[in-house]
C-alpha cells in the first residue's frame, strides 16, 4: 500500500471563505489569488472551490493557461506582470490582464503589436518598497500608459506592507490616495489583512479586492486574530498514520540529538510524516497535533520522514491511529495551521506552499462546510 500520508483540500470551506470575504468587501469584485500553485493547494483541486470570485490573481503564464484549460472565461491578473516582451503575446491570446510595475514593461508595450488592447493595473510603491511606481513618479508613468494604443483601460493598484501589523494602512492609503486623485480607472488596494482588518476604512476605495491566505483558512493576523475569530475554515487538512509506538522510560531520550528525554515513562507514537514531506523540521518539542481528533503533542526532533508524539494520555490511540498535522480530523476537531507555523516561527503562508511533492493531495467530496 502506498506510503499512509495525505493532504485534503475542502472546496466547501473555500467556498465559505470566498463568501465570507465578499460579504465583507460589499460591492468590490473579488479577485481569488491562486499564486504558487494555489498557494500549494493545487490549481486544478481550489478551482470549483473559487470559481464564484470575479477573477484569479496569479503570477506564472503557465498557471493563468492551467486556469483557461479548465474553462475559466474571466479576468485573470499577472501579479507582476510580463518578464519578457514576449509574454505579452501569451497575454493577448488568453486575455490577461496585468500589472505594469516599472518602466521596462511600459517599453514592452510600446513596442508590442496587438489587435486587441490590453488591460493593465498600474502600480504604486506607496511605501512596501518591492515594486511600483513611487508616488512622484506614478502620474508620469500613467501619462505614458494612456498614450499607447496597446493599452485600454488602466486600474490602479498598490500593495500594504503592514495591514497585519500595528502600523496599518492610513500612511500608505494616503500617499496613494492623495497620487491617484482625480485620475480615472479601478482601484484595487485590498489583501487578506486589510479586507478583513480594514474594510471600513478601503470600502469606498476599492473597486477589487485580492485576499489570497484568508481564502484558504489561514489568518493573516495571527495570533491577534485566528481563523475563527474571522469565521474561516480550513482548506486543508494533513494527515498521517501512526506507524509505531514506542514505550519509553525515564532518561529514555526520542530522536536525532535527544532533544526530547523523559522525565516519566512515556507511551510515544510514530507518525508517517516529515520534513521531507512539508512538515518543519524546526517544530519543538511541544508542537501541537491531533491524534483521533484528540489534541496531544510532538516529541524531541522532526526527522525526514518520521515525527513522534506522545500518546501517554490516550490508551485507545495506537498503530493505525490518524495524526492531523493540521487542518480538519474526522471527528470534526480543528487545528490551525497557523499555530503549527506559530511553533516553527513561521507563518501558515510557508506551510501551504511548502507541502511536498510526494504527498498525494485528494479533494473532499463534502457537500457542506464544516
Amino acid at each position: 500500500m502506498p506510503r499512509p500520508i495525505q493532504a485534503t483540500i475542502h472546496p466547501c470551506a473555500l467556498r465559505h471563505n470566498l463568501a465570507r470575504l465578499r460579504s465583507i468587501a460589499r460591492d468590490a469584485h473579488v479577485w481569488a489569488v491562486v499564486k504558487a500553485n494555489a498557494y500549494g493547494h493545487g490549481l486544478e483541486n481550489v478551482f470549483e472551490g473559487l470559481r464564484g470570485a470575479d477573477g484569479f490573481a496569479l503570477l506564472d503564464l503557465s498557471e493563468a493557461s492551467r486556469i483557461r484549460a479548465l474553462g475559466w472565461r474571466g479576468p485573470i491578473l499577472l501579479l507582476e506582470g510580463v518578464f519578457e516582451p514576449r509574454d505579452l503575446e501569451l497575454c493577448s491570446r488568453l486575455h490577461l490582464w496585468h500589472v505594469v510595475h516599472c518602466d521596462e514593461q511600459i517599453d514592452m508595450l510600446a513596442l508590442h503589436k496587438t489587435h486587441e488592447p490590453h488591460r493593465v493595473f498600474l502600480k504604486m510603491n506607496s511605501g512596501m518598497n518591492r515594486l511600483g511606481f513611487t508616488p512622484q513618479r506614478f502620474r508620469s508613468a500613467w501619462t505614458r500608459l494612456n498614450a499607447l494604443p496597446q493599452v485600454d483601460e488602466i486600474s490602479l493598484v498598490t500593495h500594504f506592507g503592514n495591514a497585519d501589523g500595528p502600523l496599518g494602512i492610513a500612511e500608505q492609503m494616503a500617499r496613494f490616495d492623495e497620487a491617484t486623485r482625480d485620475l480615472p480607472g479601478e482601484r484595487n488596494v485590498s489583501n487578506s489583512a486589510a479586507t478583513l482588518r480594514y474594510a471600513l476604512d478601503t470600502a469606498a476605495k476599492s473597486d477589487w479586492i485580492r485576499p489570497g491566505i484568508a481564502l484558504y483558512g489561514s489568518s493573516p493576523d495571527f495570533p491577534e486574530h485566528g481563523c475563527v475569530d474571522w469565521d474561516l475554515q480550513a482548506a486543508m487538512s494533513l494527515n498521517a498514520k501512526i506507524i509505531a509506538v514506542q514505550d519509553v522510560p525515564i532518561g529514555g531520550s526520542v530522536g536525532y540529538g535527544a532533544l526530547f528525554v523523559a522525565e516519566q515513562p512515556t507511551r510515544v507514537g510514530v507518525v508517517s510524516c516529515g520534513y521531507a514531506d512539508g512538515y518543519p523540521r524546526i517544530c519543538p518539542t511541544g508542537t501541537p497535533v491531533l491524534v483521533d481528533g484528540v489534541r496531544t503533542r510532538t516529541l524531541g526532533r522532526v526527522s525526514m520522514d518520521m515525527l513522534a508524539v506522545d500518546l501517554s494520555e490516550m490508551p485507545e490511540a495506537g498503530m493505525g491511529s490518524t495524526a492531523t498535522l493540521w487542518g480538519k480530523a474526522s471527528n470534526g476537531a480543528l487545528l490551525s495551521i497557523d499555530e503549527v507555523a506559530q511553533a516553527a516561527g513561521t507563518v501558515g503562508y510557508e506551510l501551504m506552499c511548502g507541502l511536498s511533492v510526494r504527498v498525494p493531495v485528494g479533494v473532499s467530496q463534502d457537500l457542506q462546510p464544516a
